[in-house]
């Protein structure tokens, strides 16, 4: 079965011959680094840039405290409830064997890499996911609040879909693919932030006052790291330095080129103007979309799903905003969420070897392939929405979700953290 080099690095066993790839590990050690940097600074900077300034330094403070809860979360079991053999109930879950490292020592192998290293690029990808919420509910969650949701969610949300598609679990089983996030990132990120908005109700003035970015040079900085990052993020998924790993570095640069392209010139039709807010929302949406496919497609499946990505996410983020009025404050879901959906129906297309693709695997064609796509995107969007919710509710009636409407027209950094960002 066709399957992503994350579900197939499920199997532990090895030959006693098999030794360290220097090459691979090497590889895989620069594509954690860049990862970690799409989140600190990356995020950081894009998020801080989007928000006004009286709560800059809330978003950075929520990613970086995301960081440091997270990775503790991951040692204390989260890498092996994804990655672990769950045994009868393999399926849904792995297991707590190997948690606090467990046998994982420094010679452990994973394939032909030490297994400390891929325990460590994909933390960076469960750091990156809750954090990407936080654009969902930016400058109005209490700072308690968003360290309990964040979690809770990583543990009911991030961790079951994660081994459902990566570690071996029913999806996987099914035939899914997702070469580096599509439905693990992108979906569960996508849904969880449109949930938070829900529940938490819109920023004070919304829809009706502007409350426009305090300082796009940060974001664009932000937003170049995240592109920059993400050769790490897609071209790491292969799990060695090979030709499928320049594959989709190359895919992830056409996904992110055409994305924003088509954006700027929607924009420009649209409203007469290109905007550089525009350009790098339409770059973030190509890139969250031509993930899962990234290791699976040629350059033309990467063309027409970024400039699909480009399109249909201009649309839902006015949709969104404009008529449904929801206040999902740095488009999290109509960009990350929406895209991801697309991204993975799409590969379930773009696969095919007369489209430059891998192929399809045994008993699979186009109209399978696609289902199984579709199926991993509802079943992971629903439980995601489900969880979310109660988690939110749950936190609601007992620590409290939202600051106060003072401390809301205070902003964030000053209420929750007592700090300024800028100094009059």
């Amino acid at each position: 079965m066709l399957a992503s080099p994350l579900a197939r690095a499920v199997d532990r066993s090895a030959p006693a011959a098999v030794s360290v790839n220097s090459g691979d590990t090497a590889w895989l050690l620069t594509a954690t680094a860049l990862v970690l940097s799409m989140t600190l600074p990356g995020l950081v900077a894009f998020y801080s840039g989007l928000v006004r300034n009286k709560n800059v330094l809330s978003v950075a403070m929520q990613c970086f405290a995301i960081t440091c809860l997270v990775s503790v979360l991951w040692l204390a079991g989260g890498y092996g409830l994804v990655f672990g053999d769950g045994g009868a109930a393999q399926a849904l879950i792995g297991s707590l064997h190997g948690g606090w490292l467990g046998d994982i020592g420094r010679n452990a192998l994973r394939g032909d890499t030490p297994e400390s290293a891929f325990m460590m690029f994909q933390l960076t990808f469960a750091i990156i996911t809750p954090a990407l919420v936080v654009g969902g509910f930016a400058e109005r969650m209490k700072f308690s609040a968003m360290l309990w949701f964040s979690a809770l969610w990583l543990i009911v949300v991030y961790l079951p879909v994660a081994h459902w598609v990566w570690g071996g679990g029913w999806l996987a089983r099914r035939g899914v693919l997702d070469f580096a996030g599509g439905i693990v990132v992108h979906v569960t990120a996508g849904v969880g932030a449109l949930v938070s908005a829900l529940v938490l109700k819109e920023r004070k003035g919304f829809p009706h006052t502007a409350m426009p970015p305090h300082n796009m040079s940060l974001t664009v900085l932000g937003a170049g790291m995240l592109w920059v990052g993400w050769f790490g993020f897609n071209g790491g998924s292969a799990l060695a330095a090979n030709g499928s790993a320049a594959m989709a570095i190359l895919v992830t640069q056409l996904g992110a080129a055409t994305g924003a392209l088509t954006w700027m010139a929607l924009e420009w039709l649209k409203f007469g103007k290109p905007s550089v807010l525009g350009i790098v929302t339409g770059m973030v949406a190509g890139l969250g979309t031509i993930t899962p496919a990234s290791g699976f497609v040629g350059p033309l499946g990467g063309v027409v799903i970024g400039a699909t990505a480009g399109l249909v996410c201009f649309f839902a983020t006015q949709f969104l905003k404009r008529s449904l009025h929801i206040d999902d404050s740095l488009d999290v879901s109509p960009v990350h969420g929406v895209g991801g959906v697309i991204g993975t129906v799409l590969t379930g297309v773009f696969v095919a070897s007369r489209f430059g693709g891998v192929g399809y695997a045994p008993g699979m064609d186009m109209i399978r392939q696609v289902g199984a796509q579709a199926l991993g995107v509802v079943a992971a969007g629903l439980w995601c929405a489900v969880g979310t919710y109660l988690i939110l509710k749950l936190l609601q009636v007992t620590v409290g979700l939202r600051v106060s409407e003072e401390q809301e027209r205070e902003g964030l950094d000053l209420s929750q953290h007592g700090e300024r960002a800028y100094n009059d």
